[in-house]
């Protein structure tokens, strides 16, 4: 029997009896939809930290008061708020001064706060107040999609000026350009030099609900008793390791810390929030694709009770093709690929839905879904050895019967 001739048997057979084919796909249909959920919410959700969480900038790393070590534990945050020391402006041009020396290529500063807009009879209230140096344009990439920023004589001067993001231009100016215009920030007038392109949301937060000042207007206003987020930039992707380092001995220098004593700062990395993600979400994930994989271990015994089933009723369809001709790898093949064939449209079944389901909730929801092609072939891969695995017992069954014991079955 040649192949092609199997799979049009075992398509006739699993037609002949549509609904009992499709109620022993149920299982290999709900465990492969749910497994390809699980991994579609996950690596959604890795996707949205790569790409709006851990990307800080260009070649860049972000020295701040606190490591992501620090908080790892109740005890090791109050540890770490006890020993370091605020990072402040002074830090800032200490890293500055090396800037063009070595490995750093520039440093910029920001800090963040909440505020409440208004423009004329209409206020926000809930707005983040982002203060940042000049520079920190260029540093995390951003783009102004009209007017501009603010320049480093108008941050060093203090000038009252900012630049605002898609959604307060679009609740303060829905026909108008913001630009030249003022809004006031915690009731101070501020001149309205640009407005940010569009960022969207993470999670449901919005990313353009904000304003950015310049860092020293910030300081001037609210204090400078406070510690600041630092971004270091490095001259190149081959020497970010390197700007690092520096970076590092800069820090330590200026806190003359001894060589045997832990940083009293935090350097965080890009792959430093990757490996936050994988040690809170890598068991996780781990064991959810686990528990519901054992759907798929219960749909592979529903097909293979099905397929003794079946091989129980054609007994006799058995024993008229042996006494024609047909062999035992014949028969063996004939009940294999039909279970493979079943388990493969189940799985393909799954798939689909797992894909609609994703589509819906990304949609309606603000969680993110992503489904790689490696998981739909993997997702495949198994739903086929699961009908493999599951129709071995019984094609060997049918196989070994004997032709004029089966012809005499009722």
């Amino acid at each position: 029997m040649h192949f092609i001739e199997a799979i049009k048997l075992a398509i006739d057979a699993i037609h002949s009896h549509k609904l009992r084919s499709f109620l022993t796909l149920l299982g290999v249909i709900f465990g492969v939809a749910t497994v390809i959920v699980v991994v579609s919410l996950i690596e959604g959700f890795n996707k949205y930290v790569d790409d709006k969480i851990a990307n800080i900038g260009t070649n860049a790393f972000s020295v701040q008061k606190f490591s992501i070590e620090d908080f790892s534990s109740l005890d090791a945050y109050e540890q770490a708020r006890k020993r370091n020391k605020d990072v402040t402006m002074d830090d800032l041009a200490a890293l500055r001064a090396q800037a063009g020396v070595n490995h750093i290529k520039d440093a910029g500063a920001q800090e963040q706060d909440q505020c409440e807009l208004k423009f004329g009879k209409d206020s926000l209230i809930g707005v983040s107040l982002v203060a940042l140096t000049a520079n920190m344009i260029e540093i995390q990439n951003t783009e102004i999609a009209e007017g501009r920023s603010f320049s480093p004589s108008e941050e060093s001067g203090g000038r009252l000026v900012c630049y605002i993001g898609a959604d307060v231009a679009e609740k303060f100016f829905p026909t108008t350009s913001p630009i030249g215009q003022k809004i006031k920030i915690n009731g101070r007038p501020f001149e309205i030099l640009g407005v940010a392109k569009a960022l969207g949301s993470v999670f449901g937060q919005s990313r353009d609900k904000f304003v950015s000042i310049p860092m020293t207007t910030f300081l001037n206003i609210y204090g400078a008793r406070r510690s600041i987020q630092l971004l270091v930039a490095s001259t190149s992707a081959s020497s970010y390791e390197d700007a690092i380092d520096e970076a590092r001995v800069i820090m330590r220098t200026r806190r003359k810390l001894p060589p045997n004593e832990a940083d009293t700062f935090g350097i965080i990395t890009p792959s430093a929030v990757n490996r936050l993600r994988e040690q809170i979400f890598g068991t996780i994930q781990v064991v959810a694709i686990g528990v519901t994989s054992i759907a798929l271990v219960v749909g592979g015994i529903v097909i293979m009770n099905i397929m003794l089933v079946s091989v129980t009723e054609r007994t006799k369809e058995i024993g008229i093709r042996k006494s024609l001709g047909a062999r035992r790898k014949d028969i063996l093949r004939q009940f294999l690929v039909e279970s493979t064939i079943q388990s493969l449209v189940g799985g393909a079944i799954g798939v689909s839905i797992a894909w609609g389901l994703g589509k819906l909730v990304s949609t309606l929801t603000p969680i993110p879904t992503s489904l790689p092609m490696a998981a739909v072939a993997a997702a495949l891969l198994v739903s086929g050895g699961v009908g493999i695995i599951a129709g071995i017992y019984p094609a060997w069954r049918a196989a070994g019967l004997d032709p004029i014991t089966a012809m005499r079955a009722d």
